[in-house]
């Protein structure tokens, strides 16, 4: 028989082993990288790429980024032997992240010189677009963050998002776009509401509560969609917000364009995160949110009220889903369509993930989806040889890698989708 002695040994031992087998994933991963870029990225490129960091009517221009193709695929292969290679012989937890991480970045800057050899490119205008796309996942992440911080799992975040951009499209085209971003929030807020009232007091299964509201949501967007706006149009018009230009320093070069002259969402995707950050880490409130995603019946024996901090952390969540959602009509297109979300609000729970659960590595994640999205659009420019069909595919593939956690595990809160019932 095997003692608690034993088993305690042994554990440090399995916890190498694990390590030793992620390091030497990494490694394969890392040298099959190295074989793409050498193999298909390094044949048949010549010429410079020219990724243009200015625009004409920046008042601060820089000169453009040229890279020779050739000599730059081969060096990026040869990195990425090396890196490769080192993983296999001196992996570590440490080293394994930074390494993979480090590869991604040179193969995906492999690819868009590959792509752009011979041509020329806007890099500035694929990292505005990136940022710009990746607020819905963002702020989706954010509110999978709040909610499952309280230990309440929100699949329901894409029929908060669906909801928000559906409200903020009907309300903004009779109340302008303030009413409308408003009432988007508002409903966000309520669907929050409903789905803490199912998995708190109702201790529905969290997975299929917020696979009903999804449901619910979409059903009732599409039929609207399709039996009342082409009828009525008018109330599928609504304003969209601006970019607003912060002076000065929107006119510094490649920072400026990308982080100072945006639109609303921009800045309160940033201004929420930053909230959630001081709020979770910073404050008694947040301590006890997470106590109760930790251990709820400690934190209940220390007089927390288990039930009201998550119906308010998942209220909150909702609202800053429906401000999310509602990025798709009033911050982008200005009207409704059906199923207009495509799966951004499950990219989000990814971004949570791959965030470890934090505020900004939420938002740092979103960025890495956001890239993805925005680069299948502008390489289209391009006419890379790559079919259409496979550079959209690249945000949901980046999504798959995040969740099989290639990019190494995460750990939840400990009593994350667990129904709490006081005794």
């Amino acid at each position: 028989m095997t003692s608690p002695a034993d088993i305690a040994a042994a554990a440090p031992q399995r916890l190498g082993k694990g390590r030793q087998r992620q390091a030497r994933i990494s490694g394969a991963v890392l040298l099959g990288l190295a074989a793409l870029v050498a193999l298909v990225f390094a044949q048949d490129v010549a010429g410079e790429a020219t990724f243009r960091l200015s625009r004409p009517t920046d008042p601060l221009a820089l000169p453009d980024l040229v890279v020779p193709a050739l000599p730059f695929s081969y060096a990026a292969a040869a990195v990425l032997a090396f890196l490769g290679v080192r993983q296999f012989l001196r992996g570590g937890v440490r080293w394994t992240s930074l390494s993979l991480g480090f590869g991604l970045f040179l193969a995906v800057a492999a690819f868009l010189v590959w792509a752009t050899a011979g041509k020329s490119f806007s890099l500035t205008g694929m990292l505005q677009a990136t940022v710009v796309r990746a607020v819905p996942i963002a702020l989706g992440g954010l509110a999978g963050v709040l909610s499952e911080r309280v230990a309440v799992v929100n699949i329901a975040i894409e029929g908060m998002l669906l909801a928000g951009a559906f409200t903020g499209a009907l309300i903004g085209s009779l109340m302008g776009g303030l009413g409308g971003l408003a009432a988007a929030v508002a409903i966000g807020g309520l669907f929050g509401f409903i789905l803490a009232a199912l998995v708190v007091t109702y201790r529905v299964d969290q997975i299929i509560a917020g696979v009903v509201i999804n449901l619910f949501v979409l059903g009732v967007t599409s039929y609207v969609s399709s039996q009342v706006y082409q009828e009525y149009r008018f109330l599928n018009n609504a304003p969209v917000f601006r970019p607003v230009k912060i002076p000065f320093l929107g006119d510094l070069p490649v920072v400026g364009p990308v982080l100072f002259n945006q639109n609303v969402f921009v800045y309160g995707a940033i201004v929420m995160v930053a909230v959630a950050t001081y709020y979770l880490f910073y404050t008694r409130m947040g301590l006890r949110a997470r106590s109760v995603g930790e251990h709820p019946r400690a934190a209940d024996t220390l007089g927390i009220n288990v039930y009201r901090t998550r119906y308010v952390n998942v209220t909150i969540a909702g609202m800053v889903a429906g401000f999310g959602g509602a990025w798709f009509t009033l911050g982008s297109v200005g009207r409704f369509d059906e199923g207009m979300t495509g799966g951004r609000g499950y990219i989000g729970l990814a971004a949570m993930i791959f965030g470890r659960w934090h505020p900004v590595g939420a938002l740092m994640a979103a960025l890495v989806f956001g890239f993805a999205d925005a680069m299948q659009q502008k390489l289209a420019l391009l006419n890379t040889p790559i079919p259409s069909e496979f550079l959209a595919m690249s945000p949901y593939i980046a999504t798959i890698i995040v969740v099989a956690g290639l990019i190494g595990r995460s750990r939840p809160p400990a009593a994350d989708g667990q129904p709490y019932a006081k005794e």
